[in-house]
Order: structure tokens, then C-alpha cells, then sequence
């Protein structure tokens, strides 16, 4: 099986994929597509993240690099051109992982719940077990990841899964800088991963939290200075402020209470 790099695609030429491996598992009647067929399929409202406005030029330019790679093939009908793709070969996966790819070029990343359900249509699988021992196998691909783990988001139970035929993915710095697995390697269009995630970046981002705490401490410790306030009592005024006693508060209160009530007896008589 063929396990030699192939250059990052981009997301024309991932949307053109994905919609040639969904429709010949989907709808193999029509398949081999048209280029009328393809296009409608990019632009597709539904089971698409994120919706397209495709031309036909842009659809036509991924469909020659795309062929150009071998991903796709061209065959002459009886009036028109007609595309499918190669990808199995190409990748040398089964098709089984075909399915799982092309469902996360079309959706983006999702979770192995998500893609098991997603993928229905397209290939099934057991169980979710099933399905993960696919991904990992993609995510161990000789040549490089074609998958990896995503970091799990805050307050979610399950890990997402991406597809890095395009890449790294086009996250929020934070969730991309902790990808599990495989950096992007330092050679420009090579679709391999190698190394794993710096420690540096994630001291920097705690340093730079620290920084930021440090310059809102030094704010506030001004504003008090300017207001006459010291710090430790402005901090007494916002709990009480918020609700919260503090120590001894019901305890001197009582006692004033008490006080009172005596000197006002004491006048009384």
C-alpha cells in the first residue's frame, strides 16, 4: 500500500474529496459526478461545516490538482465529464477510514459519538470501539497522522477528533497548540507530523496569565491609593457589599444592640 506524503490540501480541494467519497457511498447511482453534480454537492446546505459558495472555476481548479495528486480521476460519459476519486489507493486505507475522512472534511471535527453517527449513511460500524480503532490507525499512518485528538474543550466528555489532510487545524490558538499527538512538521506543503507539543508554549501562556494578574493587582493597589482607601479594608467592604459577614460582625452588632437597649432603659427611669 502506498505510504508516501502527499502535499496539504486546501479547503476547496478538502470539500471536493469529501463530496466525491460521500456521494459514491451515498448515492452510487449517480456516480461517477458531473461537474453540475459536484458543485451542488460543495454548496450543499446540509451535513456541511462550514456551508460553501463554491463557483464552478474554484470547483474545477480543485478537481485539477486534486487529479494531479491521483486523488481524483477523470472519465469521459456519454456527454460529459465525469469525476471520482482515488483515495483509497492513494492512501492506502480501507474504507472504512475513507468514510471517517470524509466525514470530518465535510463536518470538521467531531467526536467518535458524533462521527459514528455521521457516518452512518456512509459506512457503519459495530460499535464506538469499532470506529475508534479505525481512527487510531489513521492517527498512526506511517507516512503521517491523516487524524489526531483534539484537547477536550472545558466541559465536555469526549476528545473531538480532526483530519489534517489541510493541516493543522484553523482552531483557537489555545485548542490548537494542544493537539495531541504530531506537530506540524517544519517543511513547507508536507503533509507529516513529527514531535510532540512544546512545554514552551504552555509556559508562556501561564507566564503571560501571571503578567496580567500582577498588572490587575497593581491597578487595583492605585486605585486605592488614589481613593484614600486602604487595600485590606476595600476588600472588607466588597464582602459585606456582597452579602458575606465578617468575622465578629453579628457578634459587635448583638453587643450594640444590647447597649443600646440598656441606655435606653437607664433614660426611662
Amino acid at each position: 500500500m502506498p505510504e508516501q506524503s502527499i502535499p496539504l490540501l486546501s479547503a476547496v480541494e478538502a470539500r471536493v474529496l469529501g463530496v466525491l467519497v460521500e456521494k459514491q457511498l451515498t448515492v452510487p447511482d449517480i456516480y461517477p459526478l458531473t461537474l453540475n453534480a459536484l458543485l451542488a454537492g460543495c454548496n450543499q446546505k446540509t451535513s456541511r461545516d462550514p456551508v460553501m459558495t463554491l463557483s464552478e472555476g474554484e470547483v474545477q481548479d480543485a478537481l485539477e490538482r486534486l487529479r494531479r495528486l491521483s486523488l481524483v480521476i477523470e472519465s469521459s460519459g456519454s456527454r460529459v465529464m465525469r469525476y471520482s476519486h482515488n483515495a483509497k489507493r492513494v492512501l492506502g486505507v480501507p474504507t472504512e477510514s475513507v468514510a471517517l475522512l470524509a466525514t470530518l472534511l465535510l463536518r470538521g471535527p467531531q467526536t467518535a459519538a458524533e462521527l459514528r453517527a455521521n457516518t452512518e449513511r456512509l459506512q457503519r460500524f459495530s460499535d464506538a470501539s469499532a470506529l475508534e480503532a479505525f481512527l487510531e490507525e489513521l492517527a498512526a499512518w506511517p507516512a503521517g497522522a491523516l487524524v489526531s485528538r483534539l484537547a477536550r474543550q472545558p466541559g465536555a466528555r469526549e476528545q473531538r477528533w480532526v483530519q489534517l489532510l489541510c493541516g493543522a487545524p484553523a482552531a483557537a490558538p489555545m485548542e490548537r497548540d494542544l493537539i495531541e499527538g504530531a506537530a506540524v512538521s517544519a517543511v513547507p506543503g508536507s503533509h507529516r507530523l513529527d514531535g510532540a507539543p512544546s512545554a514552551a508554549s504552555a509556559q508562556a501562556r501561564i507566564d503571560t496569565l501571571e503578567a496580567r494578574v500582577a498588572a490587575l493587582e497593581a491597578t487595583v493597589r492605585r486605585l486605592c491609593a488614589e481613593l484614600g482607601i486602604e487595600q485590606s479594608r476595600a476588600e472588607q467592604t466588597g464582602r459585606v457589599e456582597a452579602g458575606e459577614d465578617e468575622p465578629g460582625t453579628r457578634q459587635t452588632g448583638a453587643a450594640n444592640a444590647a447597649g443600646a437597649s440598656a441606655n435606653s432603659a437607664a433614660t426611662d427611669a
